[in-house]
């Protein structure tokens, strides 16, 4: 997918993870909602990078962005 984040579906059932760990996205993302800091993340992952935890992010970012659908009006 890019230089942090990768999708293969033989590993983690095709789940976007961190490139080089098995680490999914979503794991990163549930720990920053919980209040955990990245330092804390990293200490928890050794493997895991700053640079890892933004594309995660990113990432999440990405796929929340809204995408509009003209509605039809009826009447």
């Amino acid at each position: 997918m890019n230089k942090y984040i990768y999708i293969d579906p033989e590993i983690c059932h095709g789940q976007a993870c961190v490139k080089g760990t098995r680490i999914p996205v979503h794991q990163i993302i549930h720990m920053l909602a919980s209040g955990d800091k990245a330092e804390e993340i990293i200490k928890d992952y050794p493997t895991l990078k700053i640079e890892d935890i933004n594309a995660c992010l990113e990432y999440a970012a990405s796929l929340a962005e809204e995408q509009l659908t003209p509605i039809e009006v009826i009447g």
